[in-house]
C-alpha cells in the first residue's frame, strides 16, 4: 500500500529511562516527534500539553538522544536509526580487474542488485581475505602485467555496473585486527597488544611460549613414554595429555607468582617504613611483582609502639596477611589452569579426534598441539631462553597478542584488555594470521592507529556505496563509532551491514544503535530445522498477514533490526556438505520469501561443493550458452549460464523477490505443512493479491534418507491465478560425477534445476487442483494436491480474493476510503460521503455510541461483551473495542484472543450492530450503517476480518469523535489533544438511561430534552442505579466537564434538578432520584452553589437561570416528594433559602435512620448538623460520629473496632467550606449591587426575635478571621496557636478549626488549596505561597495528591478496602483519606500555585507553568495507556495502581481540565 503522506512517529520520553537496548528505526524522509517535553513547537496554540520537537531525519544513520528536566541534565536517553533508501565475492577469486565484470556479470544475470567484495587490499601471508598486511593500498593481484591499478579505478568500475547494471557495490572494513607480517605494525608495535603496554597478558604469553615447546617435544616423541605419542588417538591419550599438561607445564612454570606479592621484600619495606624509610614500589608486571599499598598498609597495621618487638609483631601480622593473598592467588591461578587445561583438550579433541573436526593427523610443528597466542618475531631458542625477553623492552614490544573470538564473551567489552584471563584460560579460537589492534580510549592513546584507520575508512567510502563491518562484535564500539562517522561525512547514505555473533537480540541492538547499522546479516544454513528456518522468515521478514492499516502518525514502537538474510555466508561450511545438494533450491526460495534484504555466497548457486573460503582459483565467467549446445550439458569450467546449478531458479526467484518489495507484498506468513515442506505467504495489504511459495526442504541426502512419499494437501484461501514457477532439482544422467577444476572455481555440474514458470494450474507436474471448498465458512479456498513435490521442489502460486470476496472487500474499501485515502487502492466504488447520520447524533447519543460500563449496559438489559477465553470490554460502545486495538494495532498482534475471536466468527460484528439497532432515533441508524459494513465483511477470508473491523470501528469513533468536539466549546475545539481527551470525559459520564436518574424539572423551564442526561460519579462503581448522582461529586464536576466543554443547557438542568431536591438547606450527598436522597454532607450544598456562580459567570447571560423555575421536591423539611410544577419558586429564592438555613442553623435526624439506610453509621452519626459562627463567620457543623464533607470514610470493620468510626470527621469548620462559603457571600454581594440578585440579607430568628445579617457583612467577618484561625505561622512564638503543642507543621493553612479532635485541626491536607482558589483574597500572597510549597513538597504525587501529610502518625498510602485485620487505622479501608493520593485535589492545587505565581512576579510565574506542565505531562500519559480513557479516583502511595479505585473517575478528569484552562 503506496502511503503518500509524510510518515510520522513519536516517541513519547518518560523519567529515567534509558532505551540503550531498545532499537528504534526509522526510514529518511520520516519525522520524528519526541512528546511531553520541554518548551518545544507547540502546533495547538492553546496549551502545551501537544507540545513536541519535530526531527526531520533527511540523514541516515545512528542519532542518541538524551533530555532534561530543570537541572538534571540527562533524565532519560536511547537511540534511534535512521535507514538509507546481494551476492558476496570474495575479492581475490576475481583475478584482474579488467575481468572482474566478466565474472561480476553472474551476480547481474541471476537478478541481484549489490555485490558484497571481501577487502581489495594486499593480504597477509596467511592469504585469509580479512587477514590485510596494507589497509592503504590496493592488492597488486588485481593489477596484471604492465598495469597498475588504483583505487579510483575500482571507483570507476564500482560507478560503471551501479550507472549499467543497477547494482551496488559495498566491501569489508576490517577495524579489529591487522596481519601479523603487516610492515606498519612493525614500525608501531604500539598498535597493537603488546607484553610492554599490556604487562597483564605475560603470564599467558609465558603459557603459549611453554606449550608450542610442548608441541616441538610431542612431535619429537619426548613423551610417548608417559603414554602420549604425538598421533593422539584416543581417551588414553588425550587423559595423558592433562597430566603432562599440569606437571610439564603449569608446575614448572609457576604462573600464580605473576599475581603474588613477594612476601620477604614487602615486609623489608613495610618495616623500614616503620621506622620512617622510603623504598621505591616495583611497577612491572613481574614475578612477585604485585605491588603492596604501603599507605594503605600502613593505616591498617599499626604496631602500639615503636619499640622493636611491638614493629616485629607488627611486621608478623602483615607478613601473615601477605601469605594469605598469596595463597588465594595460587587458588585462583589453579583455577584458570584447570580452564586452560580444559580448552586445551577441548581443542584437541575437536582438530584430531572428532569426526566433524579437521583431522590433523600427529602433532607437528607445522601443526602444533594448539594455536599460538602471540607473534613470536625471533629465531628459535629454549623455553628459559625466551623467558630472558621479558626483560628487554624493545623485544618485548614486538611480541604481540593474535586475534580471534571467544564463545559466550561480553562483547561489550574487550577481552584483551586488563581484567580479562581468555588468553591465560586458552579461552580463544585464535587467527594466527592477525594481530589484535590496540585503539586504547581515543587517538591522544595511540596516534598513528587512528589516523591510520580514518584514511583507510574515507578511501573505503569514496568508493563504496556500503561497507560491512567484520569482526564487528569484537571491534571495540567507539573505534567502529568514530570511523563510521569519518565514513558517512563522505557518504552520507552509506549503507552499512554486519553479522553479530553477540548471542542476545538486546546486545546486537546496542550495536545497531551505536554504529547505524543499517542491516544484520542472518543466515538460513543456521537454522537446524526447517521449521527454524521458516521461524526465522517470520521473525526477520515483515509483518504478518492481516496486518493492521496504521496511521501516519503513530507511536514509535521497538522492533527488531532489519536483516540481511543470506542462504549461507562467506565464511561458513558449505550447505552441501552440511545439508545436500537437493536443499539449494528450497531455502533460497524461503530466504527469497523474506520480506527484508536477500542474498547469497558466489559459489552457492553454482553448487560449488566445498567451502569457497580457503579458495584460490578464480570465479568462472558468465557466459551466454550457444543455442547450438545439446540440451543437458552442463557448462564447460570456468563458464556460467542459465543451465549451471540452481542459477536459472535463482534468477527467477531474485526477480519475484524484487517484484513483491516493488508492488508492496509487504506481509509475510509462514505455515509449517509437515517436517520438511514450508509454505511462505506474501500479500499485498491493498490488492490482497497473494504470492505462495510451497518449498519441500531435503536438509538431508535423499538418496540415504527415507522420505515421504505422500505430501499432504493444502488448502489456499484464495483464487490460484496462475503457478508463478514450479522448479526443481535434479541430477543429469551421463554426465560424471564432481571433479574439481585447476584454474576455476566450478560446481556439480551433474545437478541441474527443471524450471517453468507462468504457466496454468492444469499444466503443473507438481500439483493438481482437488477441489473449491469453504471448510464450512463463506470463506472460499482451493485444496491443492502434490503430486509430484519432490525434496529439492519448490512451487509458487499467485493468488487473488475469489470473484465474490474481491466485489465485498472493494466495495467495503470504497466506503472506508471516506475515512482514509489509504483505502482508495483496491476500492470498486467512489469515494462514499462522510457519515452524515454522525452529525445528528447528540452527546447523549454519543455516550451511548462510544461509552457505557457494564454496570450501565445492564441497568438497561445488556452488559459489555465478553471475549471468550480472555476479559469482557470495559465499555459496550466503541471505546471498549477501540481501547483494545490502540493496544493491539501498533503491535500487529493479530494472536491478540479479540483477534483469534474475530476470526473464528461474526459475533463480536452483531453485538456492535445490534447493540445500536435496539436504540432509538438516529442511533439506530448508526446501527444499521454497521450492520451494512459488517455484511461486506462477512464475506472477506476470515484472516482479513481483524484490519478491517479495525478500520471500520476506528473510521466511525474517530468520525463520532469529530462531530463530538464540534458540540463542545472553542476551548475544547482549538485545545490539544490532552484537552479533547479530558473533554470526552464529558460524554463518558453525562448519560440519560432508561431510567431517569435525576428528579423532574419545572414545566416551566424551556428547552428541556425528553430524558435530562445526569453525571456519574465514577466508572465503574459509581455509574447506575441510585450510586450514580452524588451531589457532591456531581458539582465539583459541573465546572469542568460540562461549563469549560460548552454543555451549558445540561449544566442548567443539572443545577436546576438538584435545586429542587434542597431540603434542610442542604442538597443530598447521594440523589436517588430525589425521593431517596440522603442529606448527610455538609459541603455538597457549597459545590452547588459554587457552580451556580460558575454558570452565571461563565455562560452567556448566565445570570438568567437565577429567575428560572425550581420545582420544590420538599417545599418543607417534613414534606412528602411533591410532582414537578406543583411547588414553583425562582433559583435566587433557593439560594437565598440555603444560606438562610445555615445561619438560622441546621440540625436534624436524618430520615430513615438506622442500619436499613447506612448499616455502619452509629445512631449518633445520623444527626445532621450545620449552622454558622456567628462571631467569625465560618460555616461549620458536624460530631465525631459522623463525615460530612468528601473525606467521608466511615469504619466498617468490626475485628478492627472501628465500625462506626468515622476515619475523617472533620467537624468544626472545614477549610474548603469556609473558602466556598466566602466566594458565595463575595458573588451576591456582587450580585446584588447590580440588580441581578434581590436578596442583600438573611433574617434568622434568634430568642423570639428577627435579626437580620447583611450579605456583605458575613463576607466581611470571614475576611477578617480567617488567616487569624487558620494560618500556622512559621513562628513558633507566635501568639495565634490555640494549641501549639499540636503543632508539627508551619507554615501551612490548618484542614479545620474547631474540630472536637484538636489535633485534626493541625493535620496538613491539600484542602485549604480548594479555598485558595475559589477565595483567593481569604490569603496573604507570601503566606499561600509558602505553604503551596509544603504542601508540593510533602503531599504533591505523580497523579494525584497525598490526603495526609506522611509525617503524620496514621497516615498510610496504600488503600485496600478488603482488608479487614485488626489494625483500627487499616482494616476495611479506614485509611481512605488517610494518604492515598486522590487526582481530583491536584487540580485545585496546580490552579492555586498558577494565580498566586503569577501574584509572585514574572519569573515564579513562568517557573511554576513549567511544573505545572509536568506534572500534567502524567496525566497526559494516563490517560494515552489507560484502556478506560479516563483518570482514576486515586492512587495508592507515589502513583501505584490501586484496584479498589474507580478507573475513571468524574472529579479527577474535571480539575485537571480545569488547571489546561487556566493555563
Amino acid at each position: 500500500m503506496v502511503q503518500s503522506a509524510t510518515q510520522s512517529r513519536a516517541l513519547f520520553l518518560n523519567d529515567m529511562e534509558r532505551l540503550e537496548r531498545t532499537l528504534f528505526r526509522l526510514e529518511q524522509g520520516f519525522e520524528l516527534q519526541f512528546r511531553l517535553a520541554l518548551d518545544w513547537m507547540n502546533p495547538a496554540g492553546h496549551d502545551d500539553s501537544d507540545q513536541f520537537c519535530r526531527l526531520d531525519l533527511l540523514v541516515a544513520g545512528s542519532y542518541q538522544y538524551y533530555f532534561g528536566c530543570g537541572e538534571d541534565e540527562k533524565v532519560g536517553s536511547g537511540y534511534i536509526v535512521v535507514d538509507p533508501v546481494l551476492t558476496t565475492y570474495l575479492a581475490k577469486c576475481l583475478g584482474p580487474l579488467d575481468q572482474w565484470p566478466d565474472r561480476l556479470r553472474v551476480a547481474k544475470e541471476t537478478g541481484y542488485n549489490m555485490i558484497h567484495l571481501t577487502p581489495l587490499q594486499p593480504l597477509g601471508l596467511s592469504r585469509s581475505c580479512y587477514s590485510l598486511s596494507d589497509q592503504l593500498e590496493l592488492n597488486p593481484d588485481f593489477s596484471p602485467p604492465g598495469r597498475n591499478y588504483t583505487w579510483s579505478d575500482v571507483g570507476g568500475l564500482v560507478e560503471r555496473l551501479r550507472r549499467e547494471w543497477g547494482v551496488a557495490c559495498i566491501t569489508d572494513v576490517v577495524y579489529n585486527h591487522t596481519a601479523s607480517s603487516s610492515k606498519w605494525l612493525r614500525l608501531h608495535p604500539e598498535c597493537g597488544f603488546n607484553l610492554v603496554n599490556s604487562p597483564h597478558l605475560r603470564a599467558a604469553w609465558v603459557l603459549d611460549r611453554a606449550l608450542w615447546h610442548l608441541s616441538g617435544e610431542l612431535a619429537d616423541g619426548r613423551h610417548a613414554e608417559r603414554g602420549l605419542p604425538a598421533l593422539i588417538l584416543n581417551q588414553q591419550h588425550v587423559n595423558a595429555l592433562r597430566g603432562v599438561l599440569w606437571e610439564e607445564v603449569f608446575l614448572r612454570l609457576r604462573l600464580w607468582e605473576f599475581q603474588q606479592v613477594n612476601v620477604e621484600k614487602a615486609v623489608e619495606q613495610f618495616h623500614k617504613l616503620l621506622k620512617q624509610s622510603n623504598l621505591p614500589m616495583d611497577p612491572q608486571g613481574r614475578r612477585f611483582g604485585t605491588a603492596v599499598d604501603m599507605k594503605s598498609a600502613l593505616q591498617l597495621f599499626r604496631p602500639h609502639s615503636s619499640s622493636p618487638s611491638d614493629l616485629q609483631e607488627c611486621c608478623g601480622w602483615f607478613k601473615k596477611r601477605l601469605q594469605e593473598l598469596n595463597s588465594e592467588s595460587y587458588k585462583e591461578m589453579a583455577y584458570h589452569a584447570e580452564q586452560a587445561t580444559n580448552c586445551i583438550v577441548g581443542t584437541v579433541v575437536y582438530e584430531r579426534l572428532a569426526e566433524d573436526g579437521p583431522k590433523l593427523g600427529p602433532v607437528t610443528r607445522k601443526d602444533p598441539l594448539v594455536s599460538r597466542y602471540f607473534t613470536f618475531p625471533f629465531e628459535e631458542m629454549t623455553l628459559d631462553q625466551e623467558m630472558t625477553l621479558l626483560g628487554h623492552e624493545e623485544k618485548a614490544r614486538h611480541i604481540m597478542a593474535h586475534n580471534g573470538w571467544v564463545a559466550g564473551d561480553d562483547p561489550l567489552h574487550s577481552f584483551a584488555e586488563p581484567g580479562s584471563q581468555v588468553y591465560l584460560r586458552r579461552e580463544l579460537v585464535c587467527w594466527g594470521d592477525s594481530v589484535k589492534l590496540r585503539y586504547g580510549a581515543g587517538p591522544q592513546d595511540c596516534p598513528y592507529l587512528w589516523a591510520h584507520m580514518r584514511k583507510y575508512t574515507e578511501i573505503t567510502a569514496k568508493h563504496f556505496h556500503g561497507v560491512r563491518l567484520d569482526n564487528c562484535h569484537s571491534t571495540p564500539l567507539h573505534v567502529a563509532e568514530a570511523m563510521l562517522a569519518a565514513a558517512r561525512a563522505i557518504r552520507p547514505n552509506l549503507y552499512v551491514i554486519a553479522e553479530l555473533f553477540t548471542g542476545s537480540e538486546l546486545i546486537d541492538n546496542v550495536f545497531v544503535n551505536r554504529l547505524g547499522i543499517t542491516s544484520v546479516v542472518r543466515e538460513a544454513l543456521s537454522a537446524g530445522s526447517s521449521q527454524e528456518q521458516g521461524r526465522l522468515v517470520y521473525r526477520f521478514g515483515g509483518q504478518p498477514v492481516g496486518s493492521f492499516v496504521q496511521p501516519t502518525l503513530r507511536p514509535l514502537v521497538p522492533c527488531v533490526a532489519h536483516a540481511l538474510f543470506l542462504d549461507v555466508t562467506h565464511d561458513n561450511r558449505c550447505p552441501i556438505q552440511l545439508r545436500s545438494v537437493y536443499d539449494s533450491l528450497p531455502s533460497s526460495a524461503i530466504v527469497s520469501m523474506a520480506c527484508c534484504a536477500t542474498g547469497s555466497t558466489r559459489g552457492y548457486d553454482e553448487l560449488v561443493p566445498p567451502s569457497v573460503m580457503d579458495e584460490e582459483r578464480l570465479y568462472a565467467c558468465w557466459t551466454p550458452r550457444d543455442p547450438r549446445t545439446p540440451q543437458g550439458r552442463g557448462p564447460d569450467p570456468g563458464e556460467v549460464d542459465l543451465q549451471t546449478g540452481i542459477v536459472a531458479a535463482k534468477l527467477a526467484l531474485n526477480r519475484l523477490h524484487r517484484e513483491l518489495v516493488e508492488q508492496g507484498f509487504t506481509q509475510v506468513y509462514v505455515d509449517q505443512v509437515d517436517e520438511d515442506i514450508v509454505a511462505i505467504t506474501r500479500h499485498c495489504p491493498s490488492t490482497h493479491q497473494s504470492v505462495v511459495v510451497v518449498a519441500r526442504t531435503a536438509f538431508r541426502d535423499p538418496h540415504t534418507h527415507q522420505y515421504s512419499l505422500h505430501a499432504p494437501p493444502m488448502f489456499i484461501p484464495g483464487q490460484i491465478e496462475e503457478v508463478v514457477l514450479e522448479a526443481r532439482t535434479v541430477q543429469r544422467s551421463g554426465l560424471d560425477s564432481f571433479v574439481k577444476d585447476r584454474r576455476s572455481i566450478n560446481g556439480l555440474v551433474d545437478f541441474t534445476v527443471e524450471l517453468q514458470e507462468h504457466i496454468q494450474l492444469k499444466d503443473s507436474a507438481v500439483v493438481r487442483l482437488a477441489d473449491a471448498s469453504d471448510q464450512g465458512s463463506p470463506e472460499f479456498a482451493q485444496e491443492i494436491v502434490f503430486e509430484k513435490l519432490s525434496p529439492g521442489s519448490v512451487i509458487v502460486f499467485r493468488v487473488s480474493l475469489d470473484p465474490g470476496s474481491q466485489d465485498m472487500v472493494g466495495a467495503l474499501r470504497g466506503h472506508l476510503a471516506q475515512f482514509s485515502p489509504l483505502y482508495r487502492t483496491g476500492a470498486l466504488v467512489d469515494e462514499s460521503p462522510p457519515v452524515v447520520i454522525m452529525s445528528t447524533l447528540t452527546l447523549a447519543d454519543m455516550n451511548v455510541l462510544l461509552y457505557r460500563c457494564d454496570a450501565e449496559e445492564r441497568a438497561e438489559g445488556g452488559g459489555c461483551y465478553n471475549v471468550p477465553s480472555w476479559v469482557p470490554l470495559k465499555y459496550g460502545g466503541l471505546q471498549g473495542i477501540v481501547s483494545v486495538m490502540a493496544d493491539v494495532r501498533p503491535k500487529n498482534d493479530l494472536g491478540h484472543p479479540l483477534c483469534d475471536h474475530l476470526r473464528q466468527g461474526d459475533w463480536l460484528m452483531d453485538y456492535v450492530a445490534n447493540r445500536l439497532l435496539a436504540q432509538e432515533g438516529t442511533l439506530q441508524e448508526v446501527g444499521r450503517w454497521f450492520q451494512a459494513m459488517f455484511d461486506y465483511l462477512r464475506h472477506a477470508p476470515r484472516y482479513l476480518v481483524p484490519c478491517y473491523f479495525d478500520a471500520i470501528v476506528l473510521g466511525a469513533y474517530t468520525t463520532a469523535l469529530d462531530h463530538v468536539f464540534r458540540q463542545m466549546s472553542r476551548f475544547v475545539q482549538s485545545g490539544s489533544s490532552l484537552v479533547k481527551q479530558l473533554a470526552l470525559g464529558s460524554v463518558q459520564m453525562c448519560g440519560a438511561g432508561l431510567f431517569e436518574a435525576l428528579p423532574p424539572l419545572s414545566p416551566g423551564v424551556a428547552d428541556v430534552p425528553q430524558r435530562c442526561v445526569s453525571l456519574a460519579a465514577g466508572l465503574p462503581h459509581f455509574s447506575s442505579g441510585v450510586f450514580r448522582c452524588w451531589g457532591r461529586d456531581t458539582f465539583i464536576s459541573l465546572r469542568g466537564l460540562l461549563l469549560l466543554t460548552g454543555r451549558h443547557l445540561e449544566a442548567r438542568n443539572m443545577i436546576l434538578a438538584f435545586a429542587g431536591t434542597l431540603r434542610y438547606g442542604l442538597i443530598p450527598n447521594l440523589l436517588g432520584q430525589g425521593a431517596a436522597a440522603r442529606y448527610n454532607s455538609r459541603d455538597a450544598v457549597w459545590w452547588w452553589l459554587q457552580c451556580v456562580q460558575d454558570y452565571c459567570t461563565l455562560v452567556p447571560r448566565g445570570t438568567d437561570i437565577l429567575r428560572c423555575p425550581v420545582s420544590r421536591m420538599y417545599p418543607t423539611n417534613t414534606s412528602q416528594p411533591q410532582p414537578a410544577g406543583a411547588w414553583d419558586q425562582p433559583l435566587h429564592n433557593v439560594v437565598h433559602e440555603a444560606l438562610q438555613r445555615h445561619m438560622q442553623g441546621i440540625q436534624f435526624l436524618e430520615h430513615d435512620a438506622g442500619p436499613q439506610t447506612d448499616r455502619n453509621m452509629s445512631s449518633q452519626g445520623f444527626h445532621v448538623e450545620a449552622g454558622v459562627d456567628q462571631d467569625t463567620g465560618f460555616v461549620s457543623g458536624g460530631n465525631r460520629y459522623n463525615c460530612g464533607t468528601w473525606m467521608d470514610k466511615m469504619g466498617e470493620s468490626e475485628k478492627a473496632r472501628n465500625k462506626g468510626v468515622p476515619a475523617t470527621p472533620r467537624d468544626g469548620s472545614a477549610v474548603e467550606m469556609v473558602g466556598l462559603c466566602k466566594s458565595t457571600l463575595r458573588w451576591l454581594v456582587t450580585l446584588h449591587g447590580e440588580g441581578l440578585f434581590p436578596y442583600a440579607t438573611v433574617t434568622i430568628r434568634r430568642e423570639g426575635r428577627d435579626l437580620s445579617v447583611p450579605y456583605a457583612e458575613w463576607d466581611r467577618k470571614i475576611q477578617e478571621n480567617f488567616e487569624r484561625l487558620f494560618y500556622v505561622s512559621p513562628d513558633p512564638l507566635s501568639p495565634g496557636d490555640a494549641h501549639p503543642h499540636l503543632v508539627h507543621k508551619r507554615g501551612i493553612y490548618k484542614d479545620s478549626c474547631g474540630a472536637s479532635s484538636p489535633w485534626c485541626d493541625y493535620q496538613l491536607r491539600p484542602n485549604f488549596t480548594i479555598a485558595m482558589v475559589v477565595a483567593p483574597e481569604l490569603f496573604t500572597v507570601e503566606k499561600a505561597w509558602e505553604a503551596l510549597g509544603v504542601a508540593e513538597e510533602k503531599l504533591l504525587g505523580p497523579l494525584g495528591m497525598k490526603t495526609l501529610d506522611p509525617d503524620d502518625m496514621v497516615y498510610c498510602g496504600v488503600y485496600d478496602n478488603e482488608l479487614d485485620n485488626d489494625n483500627f487505622n487499616l482494616a476495611r479501608g479506614f485509611n481512605y483519606h488517610q494518604g492515598p493520593e486522590w487526582v481530583w485535589p491536584v487540580g485545585y492545587f496546580l490552579r492555586a500555585k498558577l494565580y498566586f505565581a503569577k501574584k509572585m512576579g514574572q519569573e515564579t510565574y513562568e517557573n511554576t507553568v513549567h511544573m505545572v506542565k509536568n506534572v500534567l505531562s502524567r496525566h497526559s500519559v494516563h490517560l494515552e495507556r489507560s484502556s478506560w480513557k479516563g483518570l482514576p479516583e486515586l492512587t495508592n502511595e507515589n502513583g501505584q495502581y490501586c484496584p479498589f479505585s474507580c478507573e475513571s473517575q468524574a472529579w479527577s478528569l474535571a480539575t485537571i481540565l480545569e488547571v489546561l484552562y487556566d493555563l
